[in-house]
C-alpha cells in the first residue's frame, strides 16, 4: 500500500487531500509535530508533501521509499535539497500559482500603511467615528517610489500595479537582473542596494531566501532609509534582521512596517520576539496569507496534484521553477525550458 504524508495539515487543500486517498493511505500532520515524531511517518512512506515543516538530511537519509517531495508552495528554504539529491528523490514545488496574488497582497499591504488602515478601523470600532484631525493624516501613493529588493515575478507584477495603477516611480535592486529588463519592466535599476533604501518611499521585499539574502536588510540598512518610509515583506522573513527592525520600529527610524512573512512562525501575542509589533498603529502583521485566495488555491491544488501523480507512477516530475538548487538535480525531473 502506498502511504504519502502531507504535513502543515493546518493548510487545508482538499481537493489534494480526497485525490490522494484515492491512491492509498494519507497521513496528516499538523504543524506542531515534533521532529521524531515527523521522522517516524517519513521513515515508510512512498511521497511527502510539505509546506512549511523543516525537512531534514537526517529525515530523508531515514526515508528509505520515499520517492520524491513536493512543496505546495514556492520557498525550498526548508528542505536539504543536497540530502535529496544523494537519495536521488527529485524534489519540486509550484513557483507560479499565487504571483499575481501575493503581487496583489503586497499592494493592499502599502495602501493600508499609507492611509493608516490599522487605528482608524480601531478607532471606529471603539468611538464609532474619527474627525480629519491630524492624527488621521494619511499618504497618497502617487508621486512617491517604491523600491523592490528583488525584481522577479512578483516583483514586475508589483512594479506594475503600483507604477501604472498608482502612478508610483519604481527602483529596483536585484543583482541578478539586468538594467535593460527591468527598463521594459517600468523598473529603474539601483546598483547598491543603500541607493534604493535611501531614495524608496516604500521598500517592497520580493527576494528569494538564501544565504546570501539572510538578513540582507539589517541595522545598517534600515538606517539607510528614510525616517518616513515604510518597510513590506511578503518574501521571507529571514531576508530582514527582525530584531533590527523592531529597534528601528521602536525608535520612529522608520515610520512603519507591513509584515506576512517571519522567521518563526506562528507568531504570538506574548513570547515571540516580534510580540512587540502587535501594539503598533504603525505596523500591520499578516498571517502568512497573502497567497490565500480561493483562485491561487486552485491553481496551487491543480498543479500538486499534477506533480504528486508523476512521482507516484515513476514518471519524471516536471520542475517549472528556475531556482538553482532545483535545476541542479539529475534524476527524475525534467525541466520548462
Amino acid at each position: 500500500m502506498i502511504k504519502i504524508v502531507r504535513t502543515d495539515a493546518d493548510l487545508e487543500v482538499p481537493r489534494v487531500d480526497a485525490a490522494l486517498r484515492e491512491r492509498g493511505t494519507l497521513v496528516l500532520l499538523p504543524s506542531t509535530i515534533d521532529e521524531a515524531g515527523f521522522e517516524s511517518e517519513l521513515r515508510d512512506a512512498d511521497l511527502l508533501l510539505m509546506c512549511y515543516a523543516q525537512v531534514s538530511a537526517h529525515a530523508i537519509a531515514n526515508a528509505e521509499r520515499l520517492r520524491g517531495i513536493v512543496k505546495y508552495g514556492v520557498g525550498i528554504d526548508a528542505i536539504d535539497i543536497e540530502a535529496a539529491k544523494r537519495r536521488r528523490i527529485p524534489v519540486v514545488n509550484v513557483p507560479e500559482y499565487a504571483e499575481e496574488t501575493v503581487a496583489e497582497g503586497a499592494m493592499a499591504l502599502i495602501l493600508a500603511l499609507a492611509r493608516k488602515f490599522k487605528p482608524l478601523h480601531r478607532e471606529m470600532q471603539s468611538r464609532g467615528w474619527a474627525w480629519p484631525t491630524s492624527s488621521w493624516l494619511a499618504s497618497d501613493l502617487a508621486g512617491k517610489t517604491l523600491g523592490l529588493v528583488g525584481v522577479g515575478k512578483i516583483g514586475v507584477r508589483v512594479a506594475r500595479m503600483a507604477g501604472q495603477g498608482f502612478r508610483m516611480s519604481v527602483i529596483g535592486f536585484d543583482p541578478y537582473v539586468s538594467r535593460s529588463d527591468m527598463l521594459q519592466k517600468g523598473v529603474e535599476k539601483c546598483d547598491e542596494l543603500h541607493e534604493l533604501l535611501a531614495r524608496a518611499d516604500v521598500v517592497s521585499v520580493h527576494a528569494v531566501l538564501t544565504a546570501e539574502t539572510r538578513h540582507l536588510l539589517g541595522e545598517r540598512q534600515l538606517a539607510a532609509m528614510k525616517p518616513s518610509a515604510f518597510v513590506v515583506n511578503v518574501s521571507r522573513g529571514a531576508i530582514i534582521d527582525e530584531e533590527a527592525l523592531v529597534r528601528a520600529l521602536q525608535s520612529a527610524r522608520i515610520a512603519g512596517a507591513a509584515l506576512d512573512v517571519y522567521s518563526d512562525e506562528p507568531l504570538a501575542l506574548s513570547g515571540h520576539r516580534l510580540s512587540p509589533l502587535y501594539g503598533m498603529d504603525n505596523v500591520l502583521v499578516w498571517p502568512h496569507l497573502t497567497f490565500y485566495t480561493a483562485e491561487a488555491m486552485q491553481r496551487l491544488e491543480d498543479e500538486t496534484l499534477e506533480r504528486c501523480a508523476e512521482i507516484l507512477e515513476g514518471r519524471p516530475v516536471l520542475v517549472k521553477s528556475r531556482d538553482p538548487r532545483l535545476r541542479s538535480q539529475r534524476f527524475g525531473v525534467r525541466f520548462v525550458d
